[in-house]
């Protein structure tokens, strides 16, 4: 025992009076902690006043999650709301669609590209004015292409903006082939041949199929109908590919009613026709594609 201004101390009581200032210690610590951690949160968190809902062009204008839906699905112009943003009071009706939707929907999206074509002609090949007539040039219906269609990589490969596929620049490398031969010389290019630097490896390259071969095709012009770089006028030596003669190319397609027979794209004016496998016909590789 202590005696103390007269009172004598406990054991105990002396125990309780070093407890008591151990926790004033400690809450003391915890006080400042909290203290340390909260003042910068606060700070990097700015103002928590609501800033009102965003006014201009810039921050205003924007497109629902149908808008964006519709615009992957069918191409309806991107025509963003305008005015004054207002939050939203629910979630979307049931004829709405999520942004699950829009992320499968992009997905799977392949909507037809436009042909290229723009002038209209009656039935004797004159021009006539679209206005009404319902032909290609007067809808100009699918996916609007991009502006640089064709873009030079400058290792030797043409990326196609459109499609994202990637092609030779050389579009006649291996000269006339039979379908067999075409396969093999696709299925074994890499860097190093037919001009590549892109590092590329044997099986990196392939044998179009014959839709991914008439996505190159601009049925706005023949000899060839293949469009220039920028996609708004014909190809024209200079731009990004070497094309061959305005022939016949050969797809990897097989005619399935008669499978000795392989479908071929002709350059020159984008008729698609089969032939013979022992046929020969020109080779123009791709890589890349889903």
């Amino acid at each position: 025992m202590t005696e103390n201004c007269g009172h004598i101390l406990t054991v105990g009581d002396q125990y309780s009076l070093k407890m008591g200032a151990i926790m004033r210690y400690v809450n003391c610590i915890v006080v400042l902690c909290v203290l340390f951690l909260l003042i910068p949160i606060a700070a990097l968190a700015g103002s928590l006043d609501d800033p009102g809902a965003p006014t201009t062009a810039g921050g205003g204008a924007m497109n629902t999650l149908e808008d964006i839906y519709n615009i992957i699905s069918d191409g309806t112009t991107n025509a963003p709301r305008s005015g004054t943003f207002a939050e939203p009071s629910a979630g979307p009706v049931s004829t709405g669609h999520t942004l699950t939707d829009v992320y499968n929907r992009a997905k799977t999206s392949s909507r037809a590209a436009k042909t290229g074509q723009t002038l209209c002609y009656n039935a004797s090949g004159t021009v006539i004015t679209c206005t009404g007539t319902g032909q290609d040039g007067d809808k100009l219906k699918g996916v609007t292409w991009p502006n640089p269609r064709f873009t030079d990589n400058n290792n030797g490969t043409v990326t196609d903006n459109l499609t994202g596929l990637i092609w030779l620049k050389n579009g006649n490398c291996f000269g006339l082939r039979n379908w067999n031969t075409a396969l093999s010389d696709c299925n074994g290019l890499a860097s190093g041949s037919c001009g590549l630097t892109d590092g590329s490896s044997a099986g990196d390259w392939r044998l179009p199929n014959v839709k991914e071969f008439l996505s190159l095709i601009d049925w706005a012009y023949y000899n060839p109908a293949l469009s220039n770089d920028a996609g708004t006028a014909q190809w024209t030596s200079g731009d990004a590919f070497t094309v061959a003669a305005s022939g016949g190319y050969w797809s990897s397609t097989t005619h399935v009613y008669q499978k000795y027979n392989g479908w071929m794209v002709y350059l020159g004016n984008g008729d698609v026709e089969y032939r013979g496998k022992t046929s020969s016909f020109y080779v123009w590789p791709v890589r890349g594609g889903q």
